[in-house]
């Protein structure tokens, strides 16, 4: 996640930077803020990741049985564009997408997972996959801005979207004939990579004739490449996750992932976290984001206990990285939901209250919509015999106490004896 948000700043820097060429030595103006719309959540400044952190606020509440805001998914809705891309944010969603609109794979990809799951968003998704087919580059991959070399995690967050819309991404194919997959795993180390710490690995990009393990890079494609979105059930069976097997044999994703879990879970064995080297620093620091990237990719290949000790670390560290932040929260919510963790006990926190916290309160509790809609047709059919059924169970209940009382009475006997 944090590669891919790092990539929106480096796009948007670029731009700004071409603009303000002329006048470089000119004293910079500061652009005013802009003004936060009541449907977002978070309340930093969503130039660079508003669609993303909305898509992922929505998502996280619909996975623990929330139902958004009716605000808060139009105010999504509404970023869209008509050709079905979405910009990371629109200040004016009432005006017209044009040419100069930087339209994004990952805001777009991320609002297409959250459409979907929270549901009566069918034209949305349709449109948003399109545009995301659209704009695959020929070698099977899709880079954060369209039109530029493809990047891994951008390829992965497009598979993932694509396999949650109900797309099979082996058949998404460039007008090259290359599929989603190939694009895809062409980013991994493979047998041969030095050192061999790093095989199995995913890069970000190629960079000086080199393609450097990023662990980032590898969580995202670990999903893509499983056929899965962002939200992860805990699994029902766990082994541990092993190295990229070799010498590897055909272009297999889920032979792909398994090595992307391996050298995922070798990475966190040391400090029981990631780390990264920001801009600035000498030293690399702890890296709360991709952890939990980490522990999610790893419990979606099946290996719970590999993510166990990256899980407690992530309870003890994660509360200042994440506070008021949406998108920290959301991940955090699915981190838990993927390993069976109590999202409103996690390390001592509620991350469910605390991400409501953050916008606009959710519709209703203790159900999804669709778990609703289920409830009020069973209580239209039940209908006039519901009276009768609610007095027999008063009625069993009754019998049933009785019961309990005589056999009370009966263990009181014996024990007075």
């Amino acid at each position: 996640m944090n590669v891919r948000r790092s990539a929106a700043a480096l796009a948007a820097s670029a731009v700004l930077c071409v603009g303000a060429a002329p006048t470089a030595l000119a004293a910079p103006s500061p652009s005013p803020a802009p003004v936060l719309p009541s449907g977002l959540y978070g309340k930093n400044d969503p130039t660079y990741d508003g669609v993303w952190r909305q898509s992922f606020a929505l998502l996280a509440q619909h996975t623990v049985g929330l139902r958004p805001a009716e605000e808060a998914v139009a105010w999504l809705v509404g970023q869209q564009c008509a050709e079905g891309g979405f910009a990371a944010f629109r200040p004016d969603a009432t005006a017209a997408c044009d040419p100069k609109t930087m339209l994004d794979t990952n805001a777009t990809a991320a609002a297409v997972q959250a459409l979907k799951a929270l549901g009566g968003q069918d034209a949305a998704v349709k449109k948003g996959v399109d545009w995301l087919k659209s704009v695959q580059n020929e070698d099977g991959g899709w880079a954060y801005a369209p039109g530029t070399p493809s990047d891994a995690s951008s390829t992965s967050v497009v598979i993932s979207a694509l396999a949650v819309a109900g797309e099979k991404p082996a058949d998404v194919k460039s007008k090259a004939g290359k599929s989603a997959y190939e694009g895809l795993l062409a980013f991994q180390l493979g047998c041969s990579a030095e050192p061999a710490a790093d095989r199995g690995a995913f890069g970000y990009q190629p960079a000086d004739g080199k393609l450097p393990a990023n662990a980032d890079a590898t969580a995202a494609a670990a999903l893509a490449a499983l056929g899965k979105g962002a939200v992860v059930s805990a699994p029902s069976a766990d082994t541990p996750a092993a190295a990229l097997a070799c010498p590897a044999g055909s272009a297999d994703p889920a032979a792909a992932a398994q090595g992307a879990a391996g050298y995922l879970a070798e990475a966190l064995k040391k400090d029981g976290h990631l780390t990264a080297l920001t801009p600035g620093a000498d030293q690399p620091t702890p890296d709360t984001g991709n952890t939990a990237d980490a522990v999610i990719a790893l419990a979606a290949a099946g290996h719970k206990q590999s993510a166990a000790s990256a899980l407690e670390w992530l309870k003890a560290n994660s509360a200042a990285w994440s506070k008021d932040n949406p998108a920290a929260l959301a991940s955090l919510v699915l981190t838990a939901h993927a390993t069976g963790t109590d999202p409103k006990a996690f390390g001592g926190t509620d991350l469910v209250a605390a991400l409501n916290a953050t916008g606009p309160a959710p519709q209703a509790t203790g159900g999804t919509a669709q778990d609703e809609k289920k409830d009020k047709k069973k209580d239209e059919k039940d209908g006039a015999s519901g009276d009768g059924k609610v007095w027999w169970i008063v009625g069993a209940g009754a019998a049933a106490g009785v019961g309990i009382g005589i056999m009370l009475s009966g263990r009181r006997k014996k024990n007075q004896l």
